[in-house]
């Protein structure tokens, strides 16, 4: 089972500086373009390259679908 997060940003864990706050990012096409350029603007603004997640058809070597999760660290009265 897959859930699309589509970008939603969740706040959730506490770091000495503030909350950390997560961005999710799917593709549904995927190739070694699309990550990179997926990544290059996240990181570009401020996020930090947390993880990928792969759905893969059984059909195809090729992953269906990609999840890609970045964190950044916000203030507390941020966070909301």
């Amino acid at each position: 089972m897959i859930i699309s997060l589509n970008a939603r940003r969740i706040s959730s864990r506490h770091t000495r500086k503030g909350m950390l706050r997560y961005k999710v990012v799917e593709l549904s096409t995927v190739t070694d373009e699309d990550l990179e350029e997926a990544i290059n603007a996240a990181v570009k603004d401020g996020w930090s390259l947390d993880g990928i997640q792969f759905a893969m058809r059984d059909s195809s070597k090729r992953p269906a679908m990609a999840f890609i999760l970045f964190t950044r660290e916000v203030a507390e009265e941020d966070a909301s």
